[in-house]
């Protein structure tokens, strides 16, 4: 179960977000210079300076009855509102081109997808969709197991949300992508990836943050074996031996 600082930080990694968050920012930064600014060359208070913002009008009436630099007033709030005008169509394009350029829908893809990994327990995490990956990630289905593949290549991370997988993009090696992948939950962790080197990280990171889930490591040789195992692998494949194996069985 996420925690508020776990949505917040889930929140903010959203590209639409990120991209949203600059107008937003710079839409507030504009507000408080406007209210910062009145304040210091008319001296009124918080309230009347948004009121000012909100009706530029009630400006005119404030001298009217008021003293002082009415015209340097003017001036300020004519920069202020220009500045709102701007950061507001800022927004209004940033919204029109993640509504219309599809960015939208993807994010709420997405958002279902960490949910639905958020509420999986005892499943496999498979690092890597590439040949290695995708069987072991269609023999498991068909035994009815709940798999979750990492994939930092964009077109086979693609793939597996296509072959109706939960997937999460990025590297498998860093912790974050490890933990948006439910790892903390997962029964298993397998290294599918044809790098040895990148398996034998994967198992280190996912055994720090998840101390009692199973490591399968897939190694290139006896030597990388041996590795895999000091590095706390509970099972390691070495994919040409277990070809040659099964190709002997069949003769």
């Amino acid at each position: 179960m996420m925690n508020s600082n776990d949505l917040v930080e889930a929140f903010v990694r959203r590209p639409v977000l990120r991209q949203l968050l600059r107008p937003v920012v710079a839409f507030i930064a504009v507000i408080v210079a406007g209210i910062v600014g009145f304040r210091t060359v008319d001296g009124i208070g918080i309230i009347d300076s948004l009121f000012w913002l909100i009706d530029p009008t009630s400006i005119e009436l404030h001298f009217q009855t008021h003293e002082g630099p009415a015209t340097l007033v003017k001036a300020y709030a004519i920069v202020v509102l220009s500045g709102l005008v701007v950061a507001s169509l800022w927004i209004g394009e940033t919204l029109f081109s993640a509504a219309f350029g599809g960015q939208i829908q993807e994010e709420f893809k997405h958002m279902k997808i960490e949910q639905d990994i958020n509420a999986l327990s005892d499943h496999v995490v498979i690092c890597g969709y590439g040949t290695f990956g995708k069987t072991i990630a269609a023999r498991l289905r068909e035994a009815d197991r709940k798999v979750v593949v990492i994939e930092q290549q964009d077109a086979q991370y693609q793939q597996a949300i296509e072959d109706g997988i939960l997937a999460v993009n990025g590297d498998a090696r860093r912790e974050e992508t490890l933990t948006d992948s439910g790892v903390k939950q997962a029964a298993t962790v397998v290294g599918a990836i044809d790098d040895s080197n990148a398996n034998i990280q994967i198992a280190i990171a996912a055994s720090q943050l998840a101390p009692t889930v199973t490591l399968v490591v897939r190694a290139g040789d006896q030597r990388d074996e041996a590795l895999a195992r000091r590095a706390g692998a509970d099972e390691v494949v070495i994919p040409e031996v277990v070809s040659g194996e099964h190709v002997c069985t069949s003769l």
